[in-house]
C-alpha cells in the first residue's frame, strides 16, 4: 500500500490547519494507507531559514518526503499565500523533491477570497518540482470549524471526504502503473 506524508505547514501547535491535515490523514488510514505526519514548526528554525540541508533533522525531514510516495500539505493562508514556513521547507528540498508522487494541497483561511492562494500561489511551485500529479486543492473557510463531528461543518466534512477518496484513487492508480516509484527515483 502507498505510503503517504501528511506535512503540516502551520506555525502553531493547536491550529484549525493542523486539525485538518489530522482528519485528512485518519481518511486516508480507514482507506489503509500508511500516513506519516510531519509538522515543519518542529524543525530547527535557523537551519530551515539558511538553507542548511546539512542539518540532520531537516535531512531526515527530506528523506521522509523522498520516501513517500505521496504528499499531502496543509497551510493556513496568510498576506493571499501559504505560509512563510511551508514556502522554506519546500525551498530547501531538491528542486524535483515530487517527482513521481501524488500531492493534495489543503488550506485554511479566515476569508473566502484567500481560496485563490492554493492554485495561484502554491500550485506552480508545486508542478515546478515535477510531481506525477497535483489533486484538486481543498481550501477550509475558518467560520466552516467546529461545527460538527471531527471539528468541521457536516457539508465540509463530505467536501472533505470526497476530495481525500479522489486523492487515494489517484495514489492508488499511480501505485498500480508504477509499483515502486521510491525505488526507480532513488536510481
Amino acid at each position: 500500500m502507498p505510503t503517504i506524508l501528511a506535512v503540516s505547514g502551520s506555525p502553531s501547535p493547536v491550529s484549525f490547519t493542523h486539525q485538518v491535515l489530522t482528519l485528512t490523514a485518519e481518511r486516508l488510514r480507514e482507506r489503509g494507507h500508511q500516513v506519516d505526519t510531519l509538522a515543519v514548526r518542529g524543525l530547527p528554525a535557523a537551519p530551515l531559514l539558511a538553507g542548511d540541508t546539512t542539518d540532520p533533522q531537516l535531512a531526515a525531514a527530506a528523506a521522509r518526503l523522498a520516501g513517500a510516495d505521496a504528499v499531502v500539505l496543509a497551510t493556513p493562508v496568510y498576506k493571499a499565500g501559504c505560509s512563510g514556513l511551508l514556502k522554506a521547507f519546500l525551498d530547501v528540498l531538491p528542486q524535483y523533491a515530487l517527482a513521481g508522487k501524488v500531492v493534495l494541497p489543503l488550506a485554511t483561511g479566515g476569508s473566502p477570497a484567500h481560496v485563490l492562494a492554493l492554485d495561484y500561489g502554491l500550485r506552480p511551485v508545486l508542478m515546478s518540482m515535477r510531481p506525477a500529479a497535483v489533486a484538486e486543492s481543498f481550501f477550509v473557510h475558518a467560520d466552516r470549524s467546529r461545527q460538527g463531528p471531527g471539528g468541521l461543518a457536516p457539508e465540509t466534512g463530505a467536501r472533505l471526504d470526497g476530495v481525500t477518496g479522489r486523492f487515494a484513487a489517484l495514489v492508488d492508480a499511480l501505485a498500480v502503473r508504477h509499483p515502486a516509484p521510491r525505488q526507480a527515483l532513488a536510481a
